[in-house]
């Protein structure tokens, strides 16, 4: 399926010479029409408006893998390194994020959350994490006793809760449909069912083969998400990173019970670890979710659990980095597999925060798949991360939370595409 927009005026580059058809080359192609990669170009369109532009993917429909699997959360910057890449553009972006919701007419509620101190042990943790928030700039924490934070979350138990005011709700492939909008109507092209096979500099250009044709672009930026890093190979580029897959399950709450939980309820987070815990999430239709989980996937887009995929699984083993890490986190996956297996298990860490809830009270949910960056030596890459060569940039390490940021991201790579390929705008 191809999508294309009205013609688009002269290409940004004037002096480059085109040899192929006009309709299969651009100024600038992008890979991964997820919620980044169309945040790129949305901005690239606002900065740079006389580029032409195509966006590929290999699915029929925009937002299709951790896009559309996303819990709907606008997160508030809590929980980031203060200075990281992930804290000075998660702080912005909530407030872009529910700016361009209210202009564009998209639902969001700003709930704020709760994160919860289940015993005295965790309270310094908290207050740690309270420290960060407000070192990050995050507006209007406070820290909660019992009955406090029981006013907010009457069925919610603890010792003391950080509360988050600013801390929001969306559907991002709502938000993703409407930035594929906007591209089109400035004149970007969205080329569906295009996945990329090939990837060469040609001639100071570059030449990009998919299932859909082949097209030639000045520039390229890779936002290909789970497949970040096939695509740098590809590019001919040598990292010391893979993406591995870490599949979260989740539960939802029966209609008959979601009055346990008005809003966002989360536990103190493990630091050692870049996952948060099971958590409870109310999504913008009024459902509440619980979990998830963190279960290595052995399959890129295993968001069933069912056989793996033996060309990626066997992939994964043959990164040493990947036995480094599971030396330092074996335990830590034992009892995610362990909770994924036994949902009295589940519900258990879940009742630290909610007492209340009963087995019975959930249903199978959904599942989403992390693209978690992890380095030779075992560490998952913990802030966002980026590759450059010739004329590409390629983003190998955005996940959460890179909904939430993703146009204060789109603007840290356009301006970095701006630097590196010294471009000017107009």
């Amino acid at each position: 399926m191809r999508v294309m927009a009205t013609d688009p005026n002269a290409p940004y580059n004037r002096e480059f010479c085109w040899t192929c058809n006009m309709a299969d080359r651009s100024d600038l192609l992008i890979i991964g029409a997820g919620i980044v990669g169309l945040a790129t170009a949305l901005e690239v369109t606002r900065r740079f408006p006389r580029m032409r532009i195509i966006i590929v993917d290999k699915e029929g429909r925009v937002a299709a893998h951790q896009t559309g699997h996303n819990s709907g959360v606008i997160h508030s910057g809590l929980y980031y390194k203060t200075g990281s890449l992930k804290a000075r553009n998660c702080v912005a972006g909530a407030a872009s994020m529910k700016r361009f919701c209210q202009e564009q007419a998209i639902p969001f509620e700003e709930c704020g959350k709760l994160v919860v101190a289940t015993t005295p042990e965790e309270v310094p943790r908290l207050e740690d994490l309270h420290q960060r928030g407000t070192a990050n700039g995050v507006p209007g924490l406070r820290m909660l006793q019992r009955d406090e934070f029981r006013e907010i979350e009457p069925h919610c138990d603890g010792v003391r809760a950080l509360q988050v005011p600013s801390t929001g709700i969306v559907d991002y492939t709502v938000v993703a449909q409407k930035y594929a909008e906007l591209i089109q109507q400035a004149g970007g092209d969205l080329v569906l069912g295009a996945k990329v096979v090939a990837l060469r500099e040609d001639g100071g250009t570059n030449i990009v083969e998919t299932r859909a044709g082949t097209f030639r672009a000045r520039y390229v930026i890779n936002c290909a998400g789970l497949y970040s890093d096939a695509i740098t190979r590809m590019a001919g580029v040598e990292t010391n990173l893979e993406i591995i897959p870490f599949r979260g399950e989740y539960y939802e709450v029966r209609p008959e019970r979601r009055n346990l939980v008005k809003a966002l309820i989360y536990p103190v987070p493990d630091p050692r670890f870049p996952f948060l815990g099971v958590h409870f999430t109310r999504r913008v239709n009024g459902s509440v979710e619980a979990g998830p989980n963190a279960l290595l996937a052995f399959r890129r887009e295993g968001y069933t659990g069912a056989t793996p995929n033996l060309a990626e699984a066997m992939e994964t083993l043959r990164f040493p980095g990947f036995w480094k890490m599971a030396g330092k986190y074996w335990r830590m996956g034992l009892a995610e597999q362990y909770r994924s297996w036994v949902k009295a298990a589940f519900v258990r860490a879940l009742q630290k925060m909610v007492p209340e809830l009963q087995e019975s009270d959930l249903a199978q949910g959904g599942s989403g798949v992390r693209a978690q960056a992890v380095d030779a030596n075992g560490n998952l890459v913990d802030d966002f991360y980026f590759v450059h060569s010739a004329n590409m940039i390629h983003v190998c390490n955005v996940p959460s939370p890179a909904a939430t940021a993703s146009l204060e991201i789109g603007k840290e790579i356009v301006e970095m595409m701006a630097q590196r390929f010294d471009l000017c705008g107009g």
